[in-house]
């Protein structure tokens, strides 16, 4: 129960990092042409297929979660492997997003529009990252043959972390992505 309320901390202070950037990312768009390099600069068609990767990774863990709380640990252990590489996907889509741009001569100084896409993009891939670090540690621990009782909450609690990312990304591809096609 204590390692829950833990990560609830953790969210709670991290919700508080993010909505701080996302509140100056709208601050600088309103008094800057956001919204025209970022449709012009940004693949929203490639990313959404990224994004839906990240989805379907809160949907993979939770089938993993569920066959844990059922005792199958077959299945736990392919839904977490599943939930891993779908994370990798969402990375993967990010880096190839970050290289494009830079190939663009588009970096983080070049203007408030750079800083704040990549800071905010940035903050959300190192909070994937941290995540995906815990789901394999997880793995790990479920193959060498813990959580054999099913009684413990780590699963969990990884858990709402991880959908606590995803929920983030929906915010943050919301702002970045979707929202300069209708300002």
């Amino acid at each position: 129960m204590e390692n829950k309320l833990m990560i609830k901390l953790v969210i709670a202070t991290e919700a508080i990092l993010f909505v701080s950037l996302m509140i100056a990312y709208v601050y600088f768009a309103l008094n800057s042409n956001f919204g025209s390099q970022s449709k012009s600069l940004l693949n929203i068609k490639e990313e959404s297929l990224f994004t839906l990767a990240l989805f379907l990774s809160s949907f993979t863990l939770h089938l993993a979660e569920r066959n844990y709380r059922k005792g199958n640990y077959k299945n736990l252990k392919i839904w977490m492997i599943v939930t891993v590489l779908l994370g990798l996907t969402f990375l993967s889509g990010q880096a190839i997003e970050y290289k494009n741009l830079l190939a663009a001569n588009f970096t983080i100084s070049n203007d408030m529009f750079g800083t704040n896409y990549f800071t905010l993009t940035g903050f959300h891939a190192f909070h994937v990252i941290l995540g995906l670090i815990m789901l394999c540690i997880l793995i790990y621990l479920i193959f060498k043959g813990n959580f054999r009782d099913h009684k413990s909450t780590v699963i969990e609690t990884i858990g709402l972390y991880w959908h606590f990312v995803d929920v983030v990304w929906v915010f943050v591809f919301t702002l970045i992505y979707v929202s300069p096609y209708f300002f």
